[in-house]
């Protein structure tokens, strides 16, 4: 059996290499082709370019790189319908995907969307070009379902991996302290992470206010003890150099911990996170961390979300809870005094933390399905090789 599939972020890699390991446990044979990251990669997927090509966010951003984008989207749908495989998946990067997805569903190729397009926060309109595009649309969230129930488009809630791969615990306090000695962390006094993202547009939108959020809560506070994980070498050289070049966080510097990965371990040794919107709030709120949630993109960009933003809230945790549970501050919110009053209170409110913890412990349990063995089953049934129950019929 064969199977496409086109990851173009990180979080797409992981997704899809969980995928592949739930469907090599079915059907071992199974090959695997299309454009994926190192994680799918190791596990045998045939990329035929860089990930990396795909990686690119916004409304605008994407127009510098149009022409090489539409390159790659003619050569892989002229291979996919010359040699078509059992089924094809996309995996999110739904603006690249879907127009992938439509013209092989239209020669007859079987298609799967894996993560939800946010029809749901941006307006219908998409919902019909997903419906003539897809044979199933998998969705990570319960919310996610309902616009696709409305309009006939199948559609499976197969719970979030994450969910998986994170424990539900209870011993808070003794991993909290732990984590803390493993970090050097052990004398200080509160700890609050700091998180503005994983690319350098965003760290460099964040960054600024979220340092400067940290020098002022400081100086009302002098124990507080900052930690701040990056996504790779470059975005660590990047803090680095933002933290160098103020005069004042210079004479604080050793107040603030930068790791390179690690955000798991920072979250946990934390009391408070800050961090920008996005998969790292649904970490925190699955380690049950309270956070402030900031969300801020390009001007242009944003002037032309927010008209079409049809949610009250951004932060998964809010949607999911369908009220704000957590603060979260959208564009010129994003200011020191906003940042600073949020995280005091919360670090000043144990009451509050106990109750939010609570609140995401519930959530946690309500996603938590074995989220890519659900969706390998999935596949297979959309490829016509595993029945409705899970069985396999044939993986030839």
């Amino acid at each position: 059996m064969r199977i496409a599939m086109i990851a173009g972020e990180t979080s797409g890699d992981i997704l899809g290499a969980g995928l592949m390991q739930a469907i090599l446990r079915i059907c071992p044979d199974a090959r695997f082709e299309g454009i994926g990251g190192p994680r799918m990669l190791a596990l045998g997927f045939h990329s035929f370019v860089p990930m990396e090509r795909l990686s690119v966010m916004g409304f605008i951003e994407p127009l510098g790189r149009l022409p090489e984008l539409l390159r790659i989207k003619k050569n892989l749908e002229t291979h996919f319908i010359a040699s078509p495989p059992d089924v094809f998946v996309g995996i999110d990067s739904p603006g690249f995907n879907l127009r992938i997805e439509k013209v092989l569903h239209d020669s007859g190729i079987r298609t799967v969307h894996y993560v939800s397009p946010s029809v749901w926060a941006w307006g219908q309109k998409r919902i019909h070009k997903i419906a003539q595009a897809v044979d199933l649309v998998l969705a990570l969230f319960p919310f996610e379902t309902a616009i696709y129930d409305r309009h006939n488009v199948p559609v499976r809630f197969i719970g979030h991996p994450l969910a998986d791969t994170i424990e539900i615990r209870t011993d808070d306090e003794a991993r909290q302290q732990q984590m803390r000695m493993e970090l050097g962390l052990s004398g200080a006094g509160s700890v609050i992470a700091l998180m503005p993202g994983s690319r350098r547009d965003e760290i460099r939108r964040l960054g600024s206010v979220f340092f400067a959020t940290a020098q002022r809560c400081l100086e009302r506070d002098p124990k507080l003890r900052f930690v701040i994980p990056c996504a790779n070498a470059e975005r660590r050289a990047q803090v680095e150099q933002m933290l160098g070049e103020d005069e004042i966080a210079r004479q604080v510097r050793q107040s603030f911990l930068v790791l390179d990965g690690h955000s798991h371990e920072a979250m946990l040794a934390a009391d408070v996170v800050l961090l920008a919107s996005g998969t790292a709030t649904l970490e925190a709120m699955l380690l049950k961390r309270p956070m402030v949630v900031c969300y801020k993109l390009a001007p242009l960009t944003y002037a032309l979300a927010s008209r079409m933003l049809k949610v009250p809230y951004v932060a998964l945790p809010n949607l999911l809870a369908g009220e704000r549970l957590v603060p979260e501050f959208l564009q010129d919110q994003v200011t020191v005094e906003n940042l600073q009053r949020e995280l005091f209170a919360l670090l000043g409110d144990g009451e509050r933390r106990q109750l939010l913890a609570q609140r995401f412990g519930a959530i946690h349990l309500d996603i938590r399905r074995d989220a890519s063995a659900e969706a390998a089953r999935a596949v297979l049934e959309v490829a016509g090789h595993v029945s409705g129950a899970g069985n396999p019929s044939s993986c030839s």
